[in-house]
């Protein structure tokens, strides 16, 4: 038996007078994987935005169930990072461990040894010392999905994590976040790449400024369904 994790009640998202989702209805499941899709524009950010608290929805309602209200974490696209900070790798992905150790505890051995294991687990063992703006997109990326692991949450938002890194990095990146979910998780990703949701994500939510599918990806993301998602965001139904 399911049971949702996150409920969206007619939510609408946006600016002042700019609504850049509307009216979206739906909930995500515990343990599900799910892909979040749509053109340019549809809204996918900020639908991620709002779940996660960063955007007041400007009507309905957005629950979370209690008891994961502080166990989600979020890794926004990789062009909201201020590449420029002075941080190390290894720093980067201790932050992850924030919520365990907090400001004033002291970072125990076994905290060290999770992020040993998380930089070598993503193929970034000796890139512990290397300053974050030394780093290519791919293991940037990389490092991120570590500090994922060290925020060991049990709901997971990522927006575009494969975006602008190679395939090899994208496969590598994409079996942990699947991993993820074998062990019970629940992972929601913004995605582009159509086939990769058709082949790895068993859920679908197809977003064009409201949404127009949501449930299995094949009966959402049909091309009829995909049809009328390039021709909502392009104002022509609007």
């Amino acid at each position: 038996m399911t049971s949702s994790v996150i409920e969206l009640d007619q939510v609408s998202l946006g600016w002042r007078d700019r609504i850049a989702v509307r009216d979206v209805s739906g909930s995500f499941e515990k343990g599900s994987l799910t892909a979040i899709v749509g053109p340019n524009g549809a809204g996918k950010s900020t639908l991620m935005k709002g779940i996660m608290g960063h955007v007041t929805p400007l009507r309905g309602t957005i629950r979370i169930a209690k008891d994961l209200r502080h166990a989600i974490s979020w890794l926004p696209q990789t062009g909201e990072l201020d590449r420029s900070f002075p941080i190390s790798t290894y720093d980067l992905v201790a932050c992850g461990a924030w919520g365990r150790v907090g400001a004033w505890k002291g970072f125990s051995k076994q905290e060290h040894e999770r992020v040993e294991h998380a930089l070598e687990t993503v193929g970034l063992a000796d890139f512990g010392r290397r300053i974050i703006g030394t780093l290519s997109g791919g293991q940037l990326q990389r490092a991120l999905f570590a500090r994922l692991m060290l925020h060991d949450a049990q709901v997971l938002l990522l927006d575009e994590p494969f975006a602008a890194v190679d395939r090899h990095t994208t496969d590598d990146l994409l079996a942990l976040l699947q991993s993820w979910h074998e062990e019970g998780r629940t992972v929601i990703t913004v995605l582009h790449d159509i086939e990769m949701v058709r082949s790895c994500f068993p859920r679908a939510l197809l977003l064009a400024g409201q949404a127009v599918a949501w449930g299995e990806t094949a009966q959402a993301l049909t091309p009829e369904n995909l049809h009328l998602a390039r021709h909502l965001c392009a104002g022509d139904y609007l």
